[in-house]
């Protein structure tokens, strides 16, 4: 990585900048404003713009939400964010519901609580293994390490082929409609905005297989690691170096 050609630095919330579904503290935010003295920054989420936008407390960065689908923009004079792109998919309802019965079937995932499937307004759906209304405990102890998982991850995408899977939370599938993911909502900000990608620096947790950020750590953009989102002041030290 040439630090002299960074101009953008693009980052995951959960798990990178933030404990999962916490707000930004002030030792994070401090780090933020830092990298912002030097750089543009950019949100790339799963999570709808305006939440990540809240969970941050408001921070002042343009946000890319649901992998892509949507993207806004801070506005300094009202302190809100412009919505710039919200687009929203048809689900075919009937069809995912059979796929995912298919599963529930085969790997005695039929057991659950509330909803077997959760669609979002975007056209994003998540296949909620212990279903919508579980417990949160139970969540957490369902799949650790990913392990059940990724041990179909491959089947779950070959069945699901009009969508990108991932991985997501602590026991569900994440999806989202071809081609919308992480590393496709980059290149389209940085082609919309004359930025190269060896012009690009990429922070995230989620980088390993089904993560979300996995299709960003296998492209081309330089990427910093991080394993424990207390790290992130200590892993941005060198691009703050003169």
């Amino acid at each position: 990585m040439d630090i002299t050609k960074i101009k953008l630095i693009a980052m995951d919330l959960d798990g990178t900048l933030t404990q999962h579904k916490e707000q930004l503290d002030e030792a994070h935010r401090v780090a933020l404003n830092a990298l912002s003295q030097k750089y543009k920054l950019l949100m790339v989420g799963a999570g709808q713009v305006n939440r990540i936008f809240n969970q941050m407390n408001k921070y002042p960065i343009d946000i890319i939400g649901n992998y892509g689908l949507q993207y806004a923009t801070y506005n300094k004079e009202t302190g809100k964010l412009d919505i710039r792109r919200d687009l929203r998919f048809e689900v075919e309802r009937d069809e995912i519901e059979k796929k995912v019965t298919y599963f529930r079937e085969k790997y005695g995932f039929t057991s659950f609580s509330g909803d077997s499937v959760e669609y979002h307004a975007s056209g994003c759906i998540t296949f909620a293994i212990l279903g919508t209304k579980a417990i949160q405990a139970d969540k957490l102890a369902f799949d650790p390490d990913r392990k059940k998982r990724r041990a179909i991850y491959n089947e779950v995408c070959d069945a699901f082929e009009a969508y990108n899977v991932f991985v997501g939370g602590s026991s569900s599938f994440d999806m989202s409609p071809k081609p919308y993911n992480k590393r496709y909502a980059l290149e389209l900000y940085c082609a919309e905005h004359g930025i190269s990608h060896d012009e690009v620096v990429y922070i995230g947790d989620d980088y390993g297989t089904g993560g979300n950020d996995e299709c960003v750590y296998k492209a081309d953009f330089n990427y910093l690691t991080i394993d424990d989102y207390r790290d992130f002041p200590r892993i941005i030290e060198p691009l703050l170096r003169d």
